[in-house]
């Protein structure tokens, strides 16, 4: 039976989600207006004041943020609250330039641990079980979240953060854990040496793992389900508009469910900043419509995907989006073609190479060079170059049909790529653009 943590919200009619969303809108751009010198700029200049949204019909009027903003208006310009009412601050990880500050008041807290307790909820999560929370701690929202959403369940939570996978596995077998929450790529590495330890799914205490913060493929998700003897469930968010929670898995597994009564979701085309029709791919954006300290309207994520209202076997209604296809800022245009990293794991995944690997970029006499380096398992790794010329040949094969272009696939030995505890480091591109 599926479980929800608010069903009066989770469950609630279109017509319901839509006067929250119609309400808390207006309400929200008012608040933005009075306290966002920065964002009122933006509206002045497209002519806008409060008065002209009345409701989500007209959200399309208003201007895009967009991480550029974000930097621009470091640290203090798109606070909306005073100083003295924010408790928290989190950051994003892994930026050039000047990196991301959101703010948050206990209420936003609170909101977010809603968010992040409907995702344990929709994972099979409640008190009785015990939850280790092995996302970063600290500025990054991964570990925060997810541990305050398992204290809204009432989970006994192992704050344990990423790293020392050593320990990670104690925990896991001595403490019997049934949750595991952390990065994809970490929850691969974390499988792959149990199974070196000899140990067997049916031996493993997990039931469901909740991955996120990376981009992660259906064959990945696979591989994990079948090493740990879990269901793995995807969750999403980012820092600039709470963190993980803003959408998340349920049993369906076939897309995940935003939480509309706290955020508003419109798909772009990313050149023409049109909003596009449902069913439709293209850029996602959105509104923070319950945020107080750090409430961004129109935020473009960069994240490419899909939304559909189709009704859900699991009973809730909140609108799905489709895991992300590719980022339009991440992706990699490669003589000409456009290239996402996804592509590149979909192909590998397909012919048997577990999920490690880089993609290296480069430039040479004026020409893109795609260089991708594959880690062999064990039992494939051998000295035979025979062999080897043969398995890169199938690889370069494989991946001219999925990209329409031709790279140069190096195999390596196993566990010859540097293996990572937070964010997997996919792409070096070398080029000098």
């Amino acid at each position: 039976m599926e479980r929800y943590f608010q069903p009066e919200i989770e469950t609630a009619s279109r017509e319901q989600i839509k006067a929250w969303q119609d309400e808390r809108l207006v309400k929200q751009v008012k608040h933005v207006w009075d306290n966002v010198p920065y964002y009122r700029k933006k509206m002045e200049e497209k002519g806008l004041t409060p008065d002209d949204i009345k409701s989500t019909d007209d959200l399309h009027k208003l201007p895009f943020l967009s991480k550029y903003d974000l930097r621009e208006a470091y640290p203090y310009g798109l606070l909306a609250e005073p100083l003295e009412n924010c408790v928290r601050i989190h950051s994003t990880s892994g930026t050039t330039g000047k990196r991301v500050v959101a703010f948050y008041t206990q209420h936003d807290i609170d909101l977010w641990d809603d968010c992040c307790a409907r995702a344990i909820t929709a994972a099979g999560g409640t008190k009785e079980d015990v939850c280790q929370v092995s996302y970063g701690y600290g500025l990054f929202t991964g570990g925060a979240g997810l541990n305050g959403g398992s204290h809204k369940v009432g989970c006994l939570t192992v704050p344990i953060s990423s790293g020392n996978t050593e320990r990670q596995i104690m925990f896991i077998m001595d403490l019997q854990a049934t949750i595991l929450c952390c990065t994809p790529s970490y929850a691969a590495y974390i499988g792959e040496t149990m199974k070196e330890m000899g140990l067997t799914p049916d031996q493993i205490p997990l039931k469901a793992g909740i991955f996120g913060a990376e981009a992660w493929s259906e064959e990945m998700r696979h591989d994990i389900e079948k090493t740990l003897g879990i269901k793995a469930y995807d969750i999403y968010g980012l820092t600039e508009i709470s963190g993980p929670g803003v959408a998340f898995e349920c049993s369906a597994q076939s897309g995940m469910h935003i939480n509309e009564d706290h955020f508003i979701a419109e798909i772009i085309d990313p050149v023409t900043e049109e909003v596009l029709p449902e069913g439709s791919e293209g850029e996602l954006v959105f509104t923070s419509i319950t945020k107080e300290a750090f409430p961004l309207l129109r935020y473009r994520t960069r994240d490419i995907c899909v939304l559909t209202r189709e009704k859900c076997p699991c009973g809730r209604t909140h609108v799905k989006m489709c895991k992300p296809r590719g980022r339009s800022d991440d992706m990699l245009i490669i003589r000409g073609v456009n290239v996402f990293p996804s592509q590149i794991e979909t192909v590998l995944i397909n012919q048997g190479y577990p999920a490690n690997y880089q993609i290296i970029v480069d430039r040479v006499n004026h020409t893109d060079t795609l260089d991708v380096q594959v880690e062999m398992t064990p039992e494939m790794f051998t000295d035979n170059m025979g062999e080897i010329a043969s398995r890169q040949k199938k690889l370069v094969e494989g991946l001219r049909s999925m990209l329409g272009l031709t790279a140069k696939v190096t195999l390596v030995a196993p566990k010859t790529i540097v293996r990572s505890e937070g964010k997997a480091v996919r792409v070096i591109d070398k080029r000098k653009i």
